[in-house]
């Protein structure tokens, strides 16, 4: 079967600018030490206060994580490295990367999540693990962020549906109400607004009142976003892709995610209590791309700190 059915866009709704600036105040934004090498200065392409996650990648070294960190730290951007259970050996190894994060950088915000390998190196295998261990707790860190998947988790859920997935994040709330962190949940990316919108709305009626900060993957070509979403899980959001492939002459052409984006914002609009509270960025086609399309689109408080500081004469 065809991973791709090439047909006819359908007539897309217009979209409303403020909606999506007001949508995207506060916005966070993912880098790799590789990827963060290649930009000169975040200064020139975020606006002052956003938050940075550092994707830790099995094989990284932690020098090359707090290195970034502490280079981030200095721009001026509060950093939220990421913490994979799964690739952490120990205990006295998470306690040294808080250290380090800690004492070298500034740390004092993650994102705890089991991390994408299948076998434990060592004593944790999932983020609540970490959570127990107390140790984010005696660093005095200020905000821990867990994972969500919009469209489940076939590593958790191997069977379909949602349930060990759900059960987790009840007890991620329940924790939350015992830790002096403020917590929120960072989601794996989609493209479809409907089920995101059901699967927030599920949560918050089954008492999972965590804030969402809802992934979303930046303007990048066709062909790396279902590369990425198929190794990620993205599953039922892949026929927003499909309808974007109109001809193969579109292939090469890049996608953006101003319709997801667009209606997501107006069902915050008219909903203000709507329990997904920021936009988190997976900057698939490049940081620069997507800081692009963010001060694009993202009104007066999108714009990077260094243009906020040019001469106007």
């Amino acid at each position: 079967m065809a991973l791709l059915n090439f047909k006819k866009r359908p007539n897309e709704a217009p979209v409303n600018s403020g909606e999506i600036a007001d949508f995207l105040k506060g916005y966070s934004i993912e880098v790799m030490p590789r990827t963060a090498e290649k930009i000169d200065s975040f200064r020139d392409l975020l606006p002052g206060g956003t938050r940075v996650y550092i994707a830790h990648i099995e094989g990284t070294p932690i020098e090359d994580m707090v290195a970034t960190a502490r280079r981030l730290n200095a721009e001026g951007f509060p950093v939220m490295p990421h913490f994979p259970a799964r690739i952490i050996r120990d205990q006295a190894t998470l306690a040294d990367w808080i250290a380090r994060y800690q004492g070298e950088a500034g740390v004092d915000q993650a994102l705890l999540l089991a991390g994408g390998v299948d076998k434990p190196h060592g004593d944790y295998e999932s983020s609540m693990q970490l959570m127990e261990s107390g140790e984010f707790g005696k660093a005095g860190f200020k905000r821990l962020h867990v994972a969500g998947h919009p469209e489940g988790n076939k590593d958790i859920d191997p069977k379909g549906g949602t349930r060990i997935v759900e059960d987790a994040l009840r007890w991620k709330q329940a924790f939350s109400e015992t830790s002096d962190a403020e917590m929120a949940l960072a989601t794996q990316f989609a493209f479809d607004a409907g089920p995101i919108i059901k699967w927030a709305d599920r949560l918050s009626a089954s008492g999972i009142t965590l804030p969402i900060h809802i992934g979303i993957a930046g303007p990048a070509k066709l062909q790396t976003l279902i590369k990425f979403a198929i190794s990620c899980g993205v599953g039922p959001s892949l026929k927003v892709l499909q309808r974007r492939a109109m001809d193969v002459t579109k292939l090469l052409l890049p996608y953006e995610p101003t319709e997801v984006v667009a209606q997501l914002a107006a069902h915050k609009a008219a909903n203000p209590d709507f329990n997904i509270t920021h936009v988190h960025f997976f900057p698939l086609g490049g940081i620069k791309t997507n800081a692009t399309w963010a001060i694009e689109n993202g009104g007066p408080a999108a714009q990077p700190v260094n243009a906020s500081q040019k001469d106007p004469t």
